[in-house]
C-alpha cells in the first residue's frame, strides 16, 4: 500500500467510527503526544489535546444515527515524513437527544484540513474541521 492509500485509509478509519460505532480504533490513529491538537467549528472552540479529542469524538459519533460521510476532491501532500490532507467532506446523520428521545436531521457542508506524521506508522497530529 502506498502512504497515500494509507493516509487515506486511516482518514476514512476515522469517519467510519461514526458507521459503525467501533471507537476503538480512534486512539490507534491518532498521534498520542502533547504535539497533537485538534480545532473544530463545533463547541468548545479552544485548542483541544489528544485526550479532549478522543472524548469528543466519540461522544459525537454515539450522538449521530444513521451517520454517512463522503470524502470529496482530497488532496495528499507528503513532506518525507509528514503530510498534509485537505478535504471537502459532507456528513449526514441524526442528531439524537437521548433523554428528550428527539432527533434532528443534520447535513454539514464542510472542509478538513490533517496533518500526519509517520512514527513508525501514519498516525495524525493535527485536525481543523469547519463548515462551508
Amino acid at each position: 500500500m502506498s502512504d497515500s492509500e494509507e493516509i487515506i485509509k486511516i482518514i476514512e478509519t476515522l469517519f467510519q467510527a461514526g458507521i459503525t460505532k467501533d471507537l476503538s480504533q480512534l486512539r490507534d490513529i491518532h498521534l498520542n503526544d502533547p504535539k497533537f491538537s485538534s480545532f473544530s467549528d463545533l463547541p468548545p472552540y479552544d485548542l483541544k489535546d489528544y485526550q479532549n479529542t478522543i472524548e469528543l469524538e466519540e461522544l459525537r459519533f454515539v450522538s449521530i444515527s444513521d451517520y454517512t460521510y463522503e470524502i470529496k476532491n482530497p488532496k495528499i501532500s507528503i513532506f518525507g515524513d509528514a503530510a498534509v490532507v485537505a478535504i471537502e467532506l459532507i456528513q449526514k446523520g441524526m442528531l439524537i437527544d437521548n433523554k428528550a428521545y428527539t432527533g434532528e436531521h443534520m447535513i454539514i457542508n464542510g472542509r478538513a484540513t490533517f496533518v500526519l506524521v509517520k512514527q513508525p506508522t501514519w498516525k495524525i497530529a493535527h485536525i481543523h474541521l469547519s463548515k462551508i
